[in-house]
């Protein structure tokens, strides 16, 4: 299997293209600042993954945008820290602001030219808006959990992204899901038999960080570390 064997790209985003650990980390600070007990930053992320995820399970049909503000209380009073409400929703509008890797842009732009470049986030459509100006290109196809009406892991955005794909004319075995998670993207790529690739931007850290523990480890068809790794890979495989 080459990387060149595909047509499409199919992307997770927020911990795959924009670094939403700093993010939240930076976003979290007025909470985090008054909080009596020392945090560890693994500490701070693992929490966020709990509530963000049981978040989407309970509330599916949710914004993001309307979801953070939940997780920021429910971390605050999990912290015993009083919070007010229009403090959660400033959590909230921050996400569309979380900066890009430094990798991303010029190796999606290398990308771009030799691929169909999609979006299957667990965002919604203004926050993703936000989040695009900072990657560089224009992508064929964008699908968000709010347009699903729920979120990644769940099988209808998988279910969803295929079908829009198709209406492309590209086939769920010309597309390659490439994405950080493996709780969000490569348990269900493996469970749709979609082939996959690993960018596995905490290889140098231990744990999920702010992602929830997928358990049994899924298995992928390629790893890179970064994304520019992944372009100069596939740009071995254009000069052999």
């Amino acid at each position: 299997m080459k990387l060149s064997d595909f047509k499409a790209l199919t992307f997770d985003v927020y911990g795959t293209l924009l670094d939403w650990e700093t993010g939240m980390v930076t976003g979290l600070k007025p909470l985090t600042g008054r909080v009596s007990r020392s945090l560890t930053r693994d500490d701070i992320l693992e929490a966020h993954a709990f509530y963000e995820s049981t978040t989407q399970r309970y509330t599916p049909s949710k914004k993001y945008y309307e979801l953070l503000p939940v997780v920021y209380r429910r971390l605050a009073e999990e912290w015993n820290v009083e919070v007010t409400w229009e403090e959660c929703e400033a959590y909230g509008r921050s996400a569309r602001h979380w900066p890009a890797f430094d990798d991303t842009i010029e190796a999606l732009t290398y990308l771009k030219k030799h691929f169909k470049l999609v979006v299957l986030t667990n965002t919604d459509n203004l926050t993703f808006s936000g989040a695009n100006t900072r990657l560089g290109v224009h992508f064929d196809g964008v699908y968000t959990a709010e347009d699903v009406g729920s979120y990644k892991p769940f099988d209808r955005n998988f279910d969803y992204m295929i079908e829009m794909m198709a209406r492309q004319g590209i086939q769920k075995h010309e597309i390659l899901h490439t994405a950080e998670s493996m709780f969000h993207d490569h348990a269900p790529a493996n469970k749709y038999g979609l082939s996959n690739c690993w960018i596995y931007r905490r290889h140098d850290q231990e744990g999920f960080g702010a992602t929830m523990n997928p358990g049994e480890m899924p298995k992928y068809d390629f790893q890179f570390n970064s994304m520019m790794d992944m372009a100069k890979a596939h740009q071995a495989e254009l000069a052999s």
